[in-house]
Protein backbone atom coordinates (compact mmCIF):
# COMPACT_ATOMS: atom_id res chain seq x y z
CA UNK A 1 0.00 0.00 0.00
CA UNK A 2 0.91 3.44 -0.87
CA UNK A 3 -1.31 5.96 0.54
CA UNK A 4 -1.27 9.59 -1.14
CA UNK A 5 -3.02 12.59 1.41
CA UNK A 6 -5.00 15.07 -0.11
CA UNK A 7 -5.16 18.11 2.36
CA UNK A 8 -2.78 19.05 4.35
CA UNK A 9 -5.19 20.66 7.58
CA UNK A 10 -5.20 19.04 11.03
CA UNK A 11 -6.44 15.53 9.39
CA UNK A 12 -4.12 14.76 6.92
CA UNK A 13 -0.98 16.03 8.86
CA UNK A 14 -2.05 14.01 11.79
CA UNK A 15 -2.71 10.73 10.17
CA UNK A 16 0.29 11.47 8.05
CA UNK A 17 2.51 11.59 10.85
CA UNK A 18 0.50 8.68 12.78
CA UNK A 19 0.93 6.03 9.90
CA UNK A 20 4.74 7.10 9.27
CA UNK A 21 5.69 6.40 12.28
CA UNK A 22 3.90 3.05 12.42
CA UNK A 23 6.20 2.14 9.16
CA UNK A 24 2.69 2.45 6.51
CA UNK A 25 4.10 3.97 2.80
CA UNK A 26 3.11 7.09 2.17
CA UNK A 27 3.80 8.90 -1.01
CA UNK A 28 3.18 12.32 0.07
CA UNK A 29 1.11 15.51 0.29
CA UNK A 30 -0.67 17.29 -1.84
CA UNK A 31 -2.44 20.49 -0.77
CA UNK A 32 -4.17 23.37 -2.98
CA UNK A 33 -1.58 26.18 -0.64
CA UNK A 34 1.71 24.86 -1.34
CA UNK A 35 3.04 26.32 1.95
CA UNK A 36 0.50 23.96 4.11
CA UNK A 37 1.46 20.90 1.54
CA UNK A 38 5.55 21.99 2.48
CA UNK A 39 5.09 22.33 6.21
CA UNK A 40 2.82 18.81 6.09
CA UNK A 41 5.54 16.96 4.45
CA UNK A 42 8.11 18.27 6.38
CA UNK A 43 6.70 17.08 9.59
CA UNK A 44 5.61 14.07 9.00
CA UNK A 45 8.84 13.22 6.79
CA UNK A 46 7.14 12.16 3.70
CA UNK A 47 7.59 14.01 -0.02
CA UNK A 48 5.48 16.83 -0.88
CA UNK A 49 3.43 17.32 -3.62
CA UNK A 50 2.31 20.19 -6.42
CA UNK A 51 0.52 18.72 -8.75
CA UNK A 52 -2.57 16.29 -7.93
CA UNK A 53 -2.01 13.99 -10.43
CA UNK A 54 1.81 13.39 -9.74
CA UNK A 55 0.69 12.39 -6.55
CA UNK A 56 -2.55 10.16 -7.84
CA UNK A 57 -0.08 8.15 -10.57
CA UNK A 58 2.18 7.27 -7.25
CA UNK A 59 -0.13 5.99 -4.79
CA UNK A 60 -3.04 3.49 -4.69
CA UNK A 61 -4.62 4.26 -2.02
CA UNK A 62 -5.59 8.31 -1.98
CA UNK A 63 -7.19 9.98 1.35
CA UNK A 64 -9.26 12.85 1.16
CA UNK A 65 -8.78 14.90 4.15
CA UNK A 66 -10.21 18.04 2.91
CA UNK A 67 -12.66 20.02 4.26
CA UNK A 68 -16.42 18.90 3.78
CA UNK A 69 -17.04 21.48 1.28
CA UNK A 70 -13.75 20.23 -0.42
CA UNK A 71 -14.44 16.87 -1.13
CA UNK A 72 -16.57 16.69 -3.94
CA UNK A 73 -14.38 19.28 -5.55
CA UNK A 74 -11.42 17.01 -5.10
CA UNK A 75 -13.29 14.28 -6.56
CA UNK A 76 -14.46 15.75 -9.61
CA UNK A 77 -10.03 16.83 -9.86
CA UNK A 78 -9.42 12.98 -9.57
CA UNK A 79 -11.87 10.58 -11.24
CA UNK A 80 -10.84 11.15 -14.59
CA UNK A 81 -7.09 10.40 -13.71
CA UNK A 82 -5.20 6.92 -13.67
CA UNK A 83 -7.30 6.06 -10.31
CA UNK A 84 -8.72 3.14 -11.43
CA UNK A 85 -8.51 -0.03 -9.06
CA UNK A 86 -7.28 2.40 -6.52
CA UNK A 87 -8.95 3.13 -3.07
CA UNK A 88 -10.57 6.74 -2.57
CA UNK A 89 -11.49 7.53 0.92
CA UNK A 90 -12.53 10.77 2.65
CA UNK A 91 -12.09 11.28 5.95
CA UNK A 92 -15.84 13.46 6.50
CA UNK A 93 -18.20 12.20 9.79
CA UNK A 94 -20.93 13.76 7.81
CA UNK A 95 -20.60 13.03 4.60
CA UNK A 96 -21.35 9.03 3.12
CA UNK A 97 -19.38 7.74 0.20
CA UNK A 98 -22.37 8.61 -1.82
CA UNK A 99 -19.84 12.42 -2.81
CA UNK A 100 -17.75 9.76 -5.18
CA UNK A 101 -20.29 10.05 -7.85
CA UNK A 102 -20.05 7.01 -10.96
CA UNK A 103 -17.04 5.41 -8.64
CA UNK A 104 -18.08 2.11 -10.31
CA UNK A 105 -18.08 3.99 -13.66
CA UNK A 106 -14.02 5.03 -12.77
CA UNK A 107 -12.93 1.98 -11.93
CA UNK A 108 -12.57 3.32 -7.94
CA UNK A 109 -13.30 1.51 -4.87
CA UNK A 110 -14.15 3.86 -2.46
CA UNK A 111 -15.19 4.48 1.49
CA UNK A 112 -15.21 7.16 4.14
CA UNK A 113 -13.42 6.51 7.17
CA UNK A 114 -14.36 8.84 9.96
CA UNK A 115 -11.87 8.88 13.35
CA UNK A 116 -13.95 9.42 17.02
CA UNK A 117 -11.59 12.27 17.90
CA UNK A 118 -11.18 16.08 17.77
CA UNK A 119 -8.35 16.93 15.92
CA UNK A 120 -7.33 20.47 17.75
CA UNK A 121 -3.65 20.54 16.71
CA UNK A 122 -1.97 20.06 13.74
CA UNK A 123 1.40 18.79 15.85
CA UNK A 124 0.15 17.04 18.69
CA UNK A 125 -3.29 15.07 17.72
CA UNK A 126 -1.91 12.65 16.35
CA UNK A 127 -0.50 11.04 19.40
CA UNK A 128 -4.36 10.28 20.17
CA UNK A 129 -4.93 8.06 17.29
CA UNK A 130 -3.62 5.33 18.29
CA UNK A 131 -6.56 4.82 20.72
CA UNK A 132 -9.22 6.17 18.55
CA UNK A 133 -12.45 4.52 17.06
CA UNK A 134 -13.04 4.71 13.60
CA UNK A 135 -16.51 4.26 11.95
CA UNK A 136 -16.00 3.18 8.08
CA UNK A 137 -18.84 2.80 4.71
CA UNK A 138 -18.34 2.07 1.41
CA UNK A 139 -17.10 -0.80 -1.19
CA UNK A 140 -16.45 -3.69 0.24
CA UNK A 141 -12.89 -4.10 -1.16
CA UNK A 142 -11.97 -0.52 0.03
CA UNK A 143 -13.82 -1.09 3.66
CA UNK A 144 -12.31 -4.81 3.74
CA UNK A 145 -8.92 -2.72 3.26
CA UNK A 146 -8.77 -0.15 5.13
CA UNK A 147 -10.42 -1.71 8.09
CA UNK A 148 -7.81 -4.10 8.12
CA UNK A 149 -4.91 -1.55 8.02
CA UNK A 150 -6.36 0.04 10.98
CA UNK A 151 -7.11 -2.70 13.07
CA UNK A 152 -3.96 -4.07 12.58
CA UNK A 153 -2.10 -0.89 14.00
CA UNK A 154 -4.55 -1.52 16.72
CA UNK A 155 -7.58 0.63 16.82
CA UNK A 156 -11.24 -0.55 16.54
CA UNK A 157 -12.90 0.07 13.54
CA UNK A 158 -16.74 -0.50 12.64
CA UNK A 159 -18.52 -0.85 9.66
CA UNK A 160 -21.62 0.90 9.48
CA UNK A 161 -24.82 1.14 6.89
CA UNK A 162 -24.04 4.55 4.83
CA UNK A 163 -28.14 5.94 5.31
CA UNK A 164 -26.74 6.23 8.67
CA UNK A 165 -23.89 8.38 8.20
CA UNK A 166 -26.12 11.71 9.01
CA UNK A 167 -27.06 10.14 12.31
CA UNK A 168 -24.04 8.92 13.53
CA UNK A 169 -22.77 12.07 12.81
CA UNK A 170 -25.04 13.88 14.95
CA UNK A 171 -24.73 11.69 17.79
CA UNK A 172 -20.85 12.15 17.67
CA UNK A 173 -21.65 16.05 18.01
CA UNK A 174 -23.78 16.07 20.23
CA UNK A 175 -21.12 13.85 22.42
CA UNK A 176 -18.56 16.61 21.78
CA UNK A 177 -19.95 19.92 20.40
CA UNK A 178 -22.97 19.67 22.37
CA UNK A 179 -21.29 18.92 25.81
CA UNK A 180 -19.21 22.28 25.59
CA UNK A 181 -21.91 24.48 24.79
CA UNK A 182 -23.70 22.72 27.93
CA UNK A 183 -20.76 23.14 29.71
CA UNK A 184 -20.51 26.60 28.78
CA UNK A 185 -23.52 26.99 29.77
CA UNK A 186 -22.99 25.92 33.31
CA UNK A 187 -20.21 28.08 33.61
CA UNK A 188 -21.85 31.35 32.91
CA UNK A 189 -24.87 30.36 35.69
CA UNK A 190 -21.35 30.87 38.02
CA UNK A 191 -20.23 33.57 36.49
CA UNK A 192 -23.73 35.10 37.27
CA UNK A 193 -23.10 34.19 40.89
CA UNK A 194 -19.77 35.80 41.11
CA UNK A 195 -17.31 33.73 39.72
CA UNK A 196 -14.88 34.70 37.34
CA UNK A 197 -14.49 31.91 34.33
CA UNK A 198 -11.40 30.81 35.67
CA UNK A 199 -12.57 30.41 38.81
CA UNK A 200 -15.62 28.40 37.22
CA UNK A 201 -13.73 26.19 35.56
CA UNK A 202 -10.92 25.39 38.39
CA UNK A 203 -14.02 24.85 40.49
CA UNK A 204 -15.64 22.13 38.58
CA UNK A 205 -12.71 20.31 37.09
CA UNK A 206 -13.31 16.83 39.70
CA UNK A 207 -17.38 17.49 39.23
CA UNK A 208 -17.12 17.57 35.86
CA UNK A 209 -14.11 14.81 34.65
CA UNK A 210 -15.40 12.55 37.54
CA UNK A 211 -19.21 12.59 35.94
CA UNK A 212 -17.57 12.23 32.54
CA UNK A 213 -15.14 9.33 33.64
CA UNK A 214 -18.13 7.18 35.62
CA UNK A 215 -20.46 7.57 32.45
CA UNK A 216 -17.58 6.10 30.33
CA UNK A 217 -16.81 3.67 32.96
CA UNK A 218 -20.35 2.69 34.10
CA UNK A 219 -22.98 3.82 31.47
CA UNK A 220 -25.53 6.80 31.93
CA UNK A 221 -27.83 5.13 34.13
CA UNK A 222 -25.69 3.74 36.83
CA UNK A 223 -23.62 7.13 36.88
CA UNK A 224 -26.94 9.14 37.57
CA UNK A 225 -26.66 11.32 40.36
CA UNK A 226 -28.54 14.57 41.40
CA UNK A 227 -32.08 15.84 42.57
CA UNK A 228 -33.76 13.82 39.16
CA UNK A 229 -32.45 11.09 40.62
CA UNK A 230 -33.87 11.21 44.23
CA UNK A 231 -36.88 12.49 42.70
CA UNK A 232 -36.43 16.12 44.46
CA UNK A 233 -39.46 17.68 43.52
CA UNK A 234 -38.46 20.73 45.41
CA UNK A 235 -35.22 21.18 44.80
CA UNK A 236 -35.97 20.45 40.93
CA UNK A 237 -38.67 23.27 41.25
CA UNK A 238 -36.38 25.44 42.51
CA UNK A 239 -33.68 25.57 39.93
CA UNK A 240 -36.03 25.95 37.18
CA UNK A 241 -37.63 29.03 38.80
CA UNK A 242 -34.10 30.89 39.43
CA UNK A 243 -33.34 30.52 35.47
CA UNK A 244 -35.03 32.29 32.40
CA UNK A 245 -36.09 31.92 29.13
CA UNK A 246 -33.38 29.77 27.09
CA UNK A 247 -31.75 28.54 30.12
CA UNK A 248 -34.61 27.31 31.53
CA UNK A 249 -36.05 25.70 28.63
CA UNK A 250 -33.03 23.68 28.21
CA UNK A 251 -32.69 22.13 32.05
CA UNK A 252 -36.14 21.99 31.74
CA UNK A 253 -35.55 19.45 28.52
CA UNK A 254 -32.57 17.84 30.27
CA UNK A 255 -34.25 16.90 33.39
CA UNK A 256 -37.05 15.37 31.19
CA UNK A 257 -34.04 13.57 29.77
CA UNK A 258 -32.64 13.01 33.19
CA UNK A 259 -35.74 11.42 34.03
CA UNK A 260 -36.37 8.83 31.66
CA UNK A 261 -32.90 7.56 33.11
CA UNK A 262 -33.91 7.91 36.68
CA UNK A 263 -36.88 6.10 36.05
CA UNK A 264 -34.54 2.92 34.41
CA UNK A 265 -31.91 2.90 37.70
CA UNK A 266 -34.36 2.53 40.13
CA UNK A 267 -37.60 0.96 38.59
CA UNK A 268 -39.60 0.99 42.27
CA UNK A 269 -39.19 4.38 43.06
CA UNK A 270 -42.72 6.21 42.35
CA UNK A 271 -41.94 9.38 40.02
CA UNK A 272 -44.95 10.39 38.91
CA UNK A 273 -45.75 13.85 40.99
CA UNK A 274 -42.37 14.83 39.32
CA UNK A 275 -43.33 12.92 35.74
CA UNK A 276 -46.29 15.63 35.72
CA UNK A 277 -44.20 18.89 36.92
CA UNK A 278 -41.89 18.69 33.94
CA UNK A 279 -44.75 17.16 31.30
CA UNK A 280 -45.92 20.57 32.19
CA UNK A 281 -43.15 22.58 32.45
CA UNK A 282 -43.84 23.42 36.18
CA UNK A 283 -41.40 22.29 37.83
Amino acid sequence: MNIGIIGAGKVGVSLGKYLKENNIQISGLYDINSDDAAFAAQFTQTDCFSDLEELVNVSDTLFITTTDGAIGKVWDCIKNLSVKNKIVCHFSGALSSDVFTDSQGSGVSVCSLHPMLAFSDKLSSYKSIGNTFFVIEGNTDAVSTLKALFENLGNTVCRIDKSKKSLYHAAASVLSNDVTALLDLGYCLLEKCGFTREEALSATKNLVLGNVQSVVENGCTKALTGPVERCDCQTVKNHLDSLEGEEKLIHLLLSKRLLLLAKEKNKSRDYSELEEFLSHGLC
